[in-house]
């Protein structure tokens, strides 16, 4: 298809699966518009646009650099999780964070 929708589509999976799923996504995503819903920032990191919504809204958009340099709401949940990641897998809740590939 030209376009493909994904919504939490490494939910609910170890991070080693997930690892297995984002390297056949990555020749999925390739020649079409992708459109990725996903809590996991890591499913998103490498898209070329993140859109990062609060309560519906457009809160801040851009790609990882750009969005981490911004220091808002992506930068913010991004470190924390990282921060934690020893310890645990951290889940994000009451935002959503979308991704286009082009």
């Amino acid at each position: 298809p030209q376009i493909l929708i994904l919504d939490e589509a490494t939910a609910n999976i170890d991070s080693f699966t997930e690892q297995a799923i984002q390297k056949a996504l990555k020749v999925l995503f390739s020649g079409r518009t992708c459109i990725v819903i996903a809590h996991r920032l890591a499913t998103i990191r490498d898209a070329d646009r993140i859109v990062v919504l609060q309560q519906g809204r457009i809160l801040e958009q851009g790609n990882h650099d750009e969005l981490m340099e911004n220091g808002g709401l992506y930068s913010h949940l991004y470190t924390s999780a990282h921060a934690s990641f020893d310890d645990q897998v951290v889940a994000v809740t009451g935002d959503s964070e979308f991704a286009t590939r082009t």
